[in-house]
């Protein structure tokens, strides 16, 4: 970046100079200067040249925190160097300016490539690479992008790695690399220890009932292709679903990145909380910052009650909550939101309002169709084929059930027949159905609560039933 910023500059190339700890300040391409590898003779060559240069000034946030010395030789070249066409540039991995230094820095961030960097990049390294006999990799634009969509969020490093394990596991650099790429990407994503890329994906088959739910998400699925072409007001930006424990919210989600054909992360509000990644407001911007470079994706915000709070208006949640309802009108197109929650009574009336999400789902326990077609799921899913079960008399018994309690059912009926050396049978279901006390009924009064909290507040994800609620 800087040589093309040189070439620009004057009629004639700026020199670029080029300063580290190891090597001392050198001309691009040309050895070092004799006793300039300490920080502060780097910046008295700099003061004694006469000429127009650039200077780069690799990690130099380390010797200017750790000298107050070299700070103060900064701030004597900074007024020495006014108008002389002398420009210093520091870089550094990580945002580290001293305070008294501060102002008389301009400060640029550098994010990741967009896809259109990385097009270029694929090319480039492609036409460097020496192929397999007969194993050319597929160097084609629609190729090329496909490959790009997976390594959005990278640095071109990494992107380089996760570029030689495509390789790896084919050497043409088909569709078939593209899970290679993923498993590099998720490993240096979830390095991060704030956000997660969530590989194990779902589909809408796996979701029993919530019809209301997929119908709005197939028109959604719409409008988030053509995103780049609508308003900003019409572009969909995500959708809160609170609701009773065990109803399918977190499957849903899964589903969602899937059917948008998106990749899925989540933020660790845990992790953002800890300490071990400074502040927990600068983690969470710094998380949300991240996720912005790997749009178009879906992001999850697991039990946001829990994490993004106006509770404490004053401190860490309340600062963080602030920053969320605004980045959530700011943020990429590109960016989905999915965010579940159980407590719903602890949402504070600024999240739920229209327009911070496009809708408010209430996911409630599943209707009588909707247990029979969750059974069926889980009896496929696990090798039992669900035609040969009388599962219309299991209705009676799952009233009030949660479809991770049919799920349990399913579960233990197949160990218990797997223990007797034989096929599932319905006795075995029956069995375990009656068995089960289901969370509706330990815990009544906290459900009815969700439930007449919600009935005005939201949009039921399944379409009501014989007058149920």
């Amino acid at each position: 970046m800087l040589r093309e910023v040189s070439l620009r500059l004057s009629s004639t190339p700026t020199p670029v100079w080029i300063w580290s700890l190891t090597e001392g300040l050198h001309r691009d391409g040309e050895a070092a200067q004799p006793g300039t590898q300490s920080p502060r003779a780097a910046l008295d060559f700099i003061a004694a040249s006469k000429d127009a240069a650039i200077f780069h000034l690799k990690d130099f946030h380390e010797p200017l925190r750790e000298s107050p010395d070299t700070r103060r030789r900064l701030r004597d070249l900074y007024e020495s160097c006014r108008d002389q066409r002398k420009f210093i540039v520091i870089s550094s991995p990580v945002r580290s300016i001293p305070e008294e230094v501060e102002r008389s820095l301009l400060y640029l961030e550098l994010r990741p490539p967009d896809l259109v960097e990385l097009v270029d990049f694929l090319r480039d390294e492609l036409a460097e690479h020496t192929p397999a006999p007969g194993a050319a990799p597929d160097s084609s634009d629609a190729n090329l992008q496909q490959l790009a969509h997976s390594l959005l969020g990278l640095t071109l490093d990494e992107a380089r790695y996760a570029l030689r394990r495509g390789l790896a596991a084919s050497p043409t650099l088909g569709p078939e690399a593209i899970p290679a790429l993923l498993e590099e990407k998720r490993l240096l994503v979830n390095r991060s220890g704030t956000v997660e890329f969530i590989a194990e994906g779902g589909s809408m088959g796996n979701i029993g009932g919530l019809e209301t739910l997929k119908k709005w998400l197939t028109e959604r699925r719409k409008l988030f292709q053509m995103r780049d072409t609508l308003s900003a007001d019409i572009a969909p930006k995500g959708l809160l679903m609170m609701g009773i424990p065990g109803c399918g919210k977190s499957l849903s989600v899964k589903a969602i990145a899937s059917y948008f054909n998106l990749p899925l992360y989540r933020i660790d509000m845990i992790e953002i909380f800890s300490g071990r990644h400074g502040k927990p407001e600068g983690a969470f911007v710094a998380a949300c910052k991240m996720l912005e470079d790997m749009a178009p994706a879906v992001l999850w915000f697991d039990e946001i009650e829990m994490g993004i709070t106006s509770t404490e208006s004053s401190g860490e949640q309340g600062r963080i909550f602030a920053f969320f309802l605004t980045w959530m009108q700011e943020k990429s197109r590109g960016l989905f939101v999915a965010a579940t929650a159980n407590r719903i009574d602890l949402l504070p009336a600024e999240m739920i309002r229209k327009g911070r999400f496009d809708e408010v789902f209430f996911v409630d326990l599943p209707l009588d169709d909707e247990r029979l077609e969750i059974f069926k799921i889980h009896l496929d899913r696990r090798g039992a084929d669900a035609a040969r079960f009388n599962l219309a008399q299991l209705t009676e018994f799952t009233i009030g059930w949660t479809g991770a309690e049919i799920e349990q059912c399913v579960v233990s009926a197949l160990t218990k027949a797997k223990l007797a050396d034989r096929e599932i049978a319905d006795d075995d279901l029956l069995s375990v159905a009656v068995s089960i006390v289901p969370l509706s009924r330990t815990m009544k009064e906290q459900i009815n609560h969700i439930r007449s909290w919600a009935f005005e507040r939201a949009i039921r994800a399944s379409p009501r039933q014989g007058g149920q609620w």
